[in-house]
């Protein structure tokens, strides 16, 4: 952490830089999972030279980038039922045996979605709370508090404007306390529990537009 600066770019990020740039920051031989929706998209910027080995829930360790073509093969997806290749030693087990591995704390990161993260690491990602709306939980509750690291890859805002960054949720929590990092299309930001929000990066996003656009949190540049 102490070598990292701030740093801001004039546009937000697609999802595809975002994508790499959590690539890059995942530490060489790293075990990894990575959550259903934009999170899969990390898989295929990890760089072979990283030896970085990708866990999925349904029971798949070893797998790499998003198949295509001929590479498709429907027996081997990951939790979003996405098809995916394997790479050289890559196993399978009982979905058991997965969740063991996300519980008993052997992952050393996961990138998980999120409808809001609090200023203090708390996670809400399974449900909007809403009557009637449909919980999606699968892994997510074992895998935040499992994994060492947990990272968010979300907007930073939602299509109606409404900020996803909150003093606290407001939504059904996920987990407490649990997220380190959140890479935004707007920015990248770390957690460490104290409630201040690290600012890394900004992109397409003043400090001053941030700190108006999220009252209650408190901001700090690296």
């Amino acid at each position: 952490m102490s070598t990292e600066t701030f740093r801001t770019t004039e546009t937000p990020l697609t999802q595809d830089e975002l994508a790499h740039a959590i690539a890059e920051d995942i530490a060489p031989g790293s075990f990894v999972n990575l959550g259903i929706g934009q999170p899969t998209t990390v898989s295929n910027y990890l760089s072979p030279e990283k030896q970085v080995t990708l866990h999925t829930e349904n029971g798949m360790l070893g797998f790499g980038p998003k198949a295509l073509g001929e590479q498709v093969d429907e027996d081997l997806i990951n939790a979003g039922k996405i098809p995916v290749t394997e790479l050289p030693g890559a196993a399978y087990f009982h979905h058991a045996d997965s969740f063991a591995m996300m519980r008993g704390g052997h992952l050393d990161v996961c990138v998980l979605g999120a409808y809001q993260v609090s200023a203090s690491g708390d996670l809400a990602n399974w449900s909007t709370g809403k009557p009637g709306a449909i919980p999606a939980v699968g892994g997510a509750m074992d895998l935040a508090i499992g994994a060492k690291d947990t990272y968010v890859m979300m907007d930073l805002f939602t299509k109606k404007g409404d900020r996803k960054l909150l003093p606290e949720c407001t939504f059904p929590l996920t987990g407490v306390g649990c997220v380190s990092r959140i890479y935004a299309d707007m920015g990248v930001f770390l957690l460490d529990g104290s409630g201040i929000v690290k600012v890394r990066e900004l992109h397409g996003i003043s400090l001053e537009d941030l700190r108006d656009r999220h009252p209650g949190v408190e901001f700090e540049t690296l």
